[in-house]
């Protein structure tokens, strides 16, 4: 199948220096309100980029469940193949694809678990029904059916049908703190616009400005890339 003629030009929107915000996560909490306000399905969607102990990387889409000046959170089983990577390399990538929009968001960082009050926190809030699919799922070990997690699914209600569900120790999150962050807007002709924040090594804004590039404040320089 030849795609090389599957292509659409993108509007003239534009991202300039002087809109960004000092700070990446500002930046980025920004830019997903106006992802929500247009109606893009599922923003908080992400791409989660590990390696293997072979180097071997392996990608899959997890939600983002919440972010702050710390970092970008997600949840998951402890003994999955995700969570096996980061204990091995906790250098990960993650990518939101916003396209409607035509723009993108790529954060590279290292994945820490969160503490398992913040975990039971988060367990807390969510539905009933997703308290009990924590516990059913050996999450990436191979199963002969998908009766058999309706069988276990159905034991774990019968577990915890007089009571509160408990969080499983297996269970919880993960907080992605961003060492880099791109911003990524679509241009007419393939002329992108492109700005990196990355940490100054001393926690400086690491420029003077005079290599095309300047300091975004908080430790964090900006540069703008070529398309």
């Amino acid at each position: 199948m030849d795609l090389s003629d599957l292509r659409r030009d993108y509007a003239d929107r534009g991202l300039h220096r002087d809109e960004l915000a000092g700070d990446p996560l500002q930046q980025f909490a920004r830019w997903f309100d106006q992802a929500r306000e247009h109606g893009v399905h599922e923003p908080n969607a992400m791409s989660l980029a590990t390696v293997d102990t072979d180097g071997r990387p392996l990608q899959r889409t997890v939600l983002l469940k919440y972010f702050g000046a710390e970092g970008f959170v997600f949840f998951t089983n402890y003994a999955s193949r995700k969570a096996a990577h980061i204990a091995a390399n906790p250098a990960v990538c993650l990518l939101f694809p916003w396209l409607t929009l035509e723009r993108q968001v790529i954060i590279q960082g290292r994945a820490e678990k969160i503490t398992a009050g913040e975990s039971l926190k988060y367990f807390a809030s969510r539905p009933r029904e997703s308290q009990l699919g924590a516990w059913v799922s050996e999450q990436s070990s191979v199963i002969s059916s998908r009766q058999l997690l309706k069988q276990k699914l159905a034991e774990i209600r019968r577990k915890f049908s007089d009571g509160e569900v408990p969080l499983p120790s297996f269970w919880g999150g993960y907080r992605v703190v961003p060492e880099s962050i791109e911003f990524w807007q679509g241009g007419p002709a393939r002329l992108h616009d492109r700005f990196l924040y990355t940490r100054g090594s001393d926690g400086s804004d690491g420029s003077d400005g005079s290599d095309g590039s300047d300091g975004g404040g908080e430790g964090w320089r900006i540069e703008r890339l070529s398309p």
